[in-house]
């Protein structure tokens, strides 16, 4: 039984948004809790006897490599432990070879808002922001910078705007304007697999359009950790020597390693059903008052969720949402224009599935009575 809208609403939340989140019946997003059986699970049928890499050696990592340079159409490919590691290693390598200490990317960039300033510190390379941070990149854009650069990084999708994409005769002509000037452009592609039911391409295909990608096993796989960057052979071989000196060229990776094969294999042929789920969970959510999602229409398995009203408002009613339904749509709220309102992100994932729909439908019907009495009094 649900409970109604006023008995919930005379309830003190006692739990954090997070710990209700986690105690309902239902979670809506990801893939599975991060815990201790997600690498359980990976191993449970692996050969005990299977002999591990050793520093980026050995059967384990290099068919892995090869498997995923085949998947992305590049020469080759290497296992790198972190993205973070990946990418600026990336772009210090086309730096280099351009005699040019300047990128260019989006405001918020991964490299440029997450990373503690890595790319400026590890290797004093210049960022040049390009567009407002509120839209994509554009080809005007690269057409109109004043400055020259070695390398143009584009993330696909555009994670901190809600994953947005551009058309694909843009991302086509963006990269043959880099090529005909000679700039580098390289692919943020941490959840390349998780738009290409949008785009209707091949990984191979995207990755034709950039001279190096990088591509996550954690986020949209649901792995434990990992990264593949790929690219020409030399471009792949001056990786391994700089992740040697970050540190990243570990005795052995094989947990990881094996743990991304295994969700690679599981879950990359889901990614369509993953991408139509939140397009209809999103066409649900805009139904409801003082909720709209960014995009409007997915474009992917991810999206924006913004509220209408402040965090402090917003967020008991979420908790008692949690406790009312059984559902868990979200775990947590970021601020948004000075605290007027604010947003979260959702990933649909293995989880999503298993959730009957009546239910969610219910939630967000109660959700939406309850935003009603809030903006109406």
């Amino acid at each position: 039984m649900y409970n109604t809208p006023e008995s919930a609403s005379s309830k003190q939340p006692t739990l954090t948004l997070r710990e209700a989140f986690a105690q309902t019946e239902y979670i809506l997003p990801g893939h599975s809790d991060r815990n201790i059986h997600v690498l359980q699970q990976a191993f449970a049928d692996i050969d005990g006897d299977l002999s591990s890499d050793q520093y980026g050696r050995g059967q384990v990592i290099e068919d892995f490599q090869k498997q995923m340079a085949d998947v992305l159409g590049k020469e080759s490919a290497v296992f790198f432990p972190t993205g973070t590691m990946a990418q600026q290693i990336a772009l210090r390598i086309w730096c280099d070879r351009q005699n040019s200490p300047k990128v260019a990317y989006h405001p918020l960039c991964h490299l440029e808002i997450h990373e503690e300033d890595g790319l400026k510190e590890l290797h004093h390379i210049q960022s040049i922001l390009l567009a407002d941070q509120d839209r994509l990149i554009t080809l005007a854009d690269v057409q109109q910078m004043d400055q020259d650069i070695a390398c143009l990084l584009l993330e696909l999708p555009q994670r901190e705007i809600g994953g947005q994409l551009p058309p694909y005769s843009e991302l086509q002509a963006i990269s043959e304007y880099c090529r005909k000037q000679g700039i580098s452009i390289h692919l943020d592609g941490a959840r390349l697999f998780e738009i290409l039911p949008f785009y209707q391409k091949t990984a191979a295909e995207v990755c034709a359009l950039f001279d190096s990608v990088y591509i996550s096993f954690y986020k949209g796989i649901g792995g434990i950790a990992g990264a593949i960057l790929a690219g020409p052979s030399d471009f792949t071989a001056e990786s391994k020597v700089w992740k040697r000196r970050h540190g990243g060229d570990l005795i052995s990776l094989y947990p990881y390693i094996l743990s991304s094969k295994y969700y690679y294999e599981q879950r990359v042929g889901n990614m369509e059903q993953y991408y139509q789920e939140a397009v209809q969970l999103a066409q649900w959510m805009n139904k409801c008052t003082a909720i709209h999602t960014l995009p409007e229409v997915p474009v992917s398995n991810m999206f924006h969720i913004h509220f209408e009203l402040p965090k402090e408002q917003i967020e008991p009613i979420l908790i008692e949402m949690c406790q009312a339904t059984g559902v868990g749509i979200v775990q947590y709220l970021t601020d948004k224009k000075e605290g007027a309102h604010c947003s979260t992100e959702l990933v649909i994932g293995a989880r999503y599935e298993h959730v009957p729909q009546d239910r969610i439908q219910k939630a967000l019907a109660w959700l939406d009575q309850r935003l009603k009495e809030v903006t109406t009094v």
